[in-house]
């Protein structure tokens, strides 16, 4: 049935905990993951120490990584034009990852920008990213949904991805901020952008329910999508939701639905499973 690629994202796990979580644990925790298998490793961002106390180390945690014997790439996430430049000085970073918002309320509380200033911005981290050999993945953020009371509609979402993919943008992950898809929105964008922008490689960025997950990754991967986020056990999420048990795609749960679906993952499970432990102590630890 094909290959999909996994995106295992312990920054996001990560940022909402308050307890400063040691360099030392976040490296070994991450290391844990970069032996699995994943496609990506979303494992840190240069944003401001203010605005994401947790993320404050993530160049000594790259430091002290041990990137000889995996296959796995590494994604930062940037949220202005500095956040980039600073990124694109490690060589070890493949990716830049940037929230693009199409809710003005959420770009304001995400990054202080209006969505106009934004696309000001992500052009510029297109320009640094393509000088330093590293590519951008832009997360459409309210993607399936708004609370805010901005306008959203299917034809908004085509809109902004046509005006993307004009700028160059390769990689487009629709991120459900706040676990509000339902599994005939993600079947209708899903299977209405990917062929109509066959450059662009759609990913998923899907937060959930317990009860929801399997249906949210069913209507994406029917609907042609093969690049899924998620965070093992489901930790972390998105703080403005209001839904305590709305959390990450547990990566767990995505495992077991692409087995079943005779996908192939990559994945070992030994491995995984390791990770899955490591994952446990860390967040009993300081959550």
């Amino acid at each position: 049935m094909g290959k999909v690629k996994l995106i295992e994202c312990p920054r996001d796990a990560m940022q909402g905990i308050r307890d400063f979580i040691p360099t030392e644990k976040k490296a070994q925790y991450i290391q844990s993951l970069l032996r699995c298998g994943f496609d990506t490793i979303d494992f840190g961002s240069f944003v401001s120490p203010k605005a994401i106390p947790q993320m404050k180390d993530t160049a000594e945690v790259l430091e002290k990584l041990d990137l000889s014997n995996t296959g796995s790439k590494l994604l930062a996430i940037v949220a202005n034009v500095r956040g980039a430049q600073d990124a694109s000085q490690f060589e070890e970073i493949d990716f830049l990852g940037y929230p693009f918002s199409i809710s003005e309320n959420f770009q304001m509380r995400n990054t202080h920008k209006t969505i106009a200033e934004s696309v000001e911005v992500l052009q510029e981290i297109l320009e640094i990213a393509h000088r330093a050999d590293k590519n951008v993945v832009a997360y459409l953020s309210m993607g399936f949904g708004n609370p805010y009371g901005d306008p959203w509609n299917v034809e908004i979402v085509g809109e902004w991805t046509e005006k993307l993919s004009a700028m160059g943008v390769k990689i487009l992950s629709l991120s459900d901020t706040i676990g509000s898809s339902t599994p005939d929105i993600i079947d209708y964008l899903f299977s209405n952008l990917i062929p109509k922008y066959p450059e662009i490689e759609f990913g998923a960025h899907l937060h959930t329910t317990p009860s929801k997950w399997h249906e949210k990754i069913d209507a994406a991967y029917k609907a042609g999508c093969r690049r899924f986020d998620g965070a093992i056990q489901g930790f972390g999420g998105c703080p403005m939701a209001k839904d305590e048990l709305t959390g990450n795609m547990p990566s767990e749960k995505m495992l077991s639905y692409f087995t079943s679906a005779k996908a192939e993952t990559n994945i070992k499970m030994t491995s995984f499973e390791s990770a899955y432990n490591e994952a446990s102590k860390i967040f009993k630890a300081y959550h």
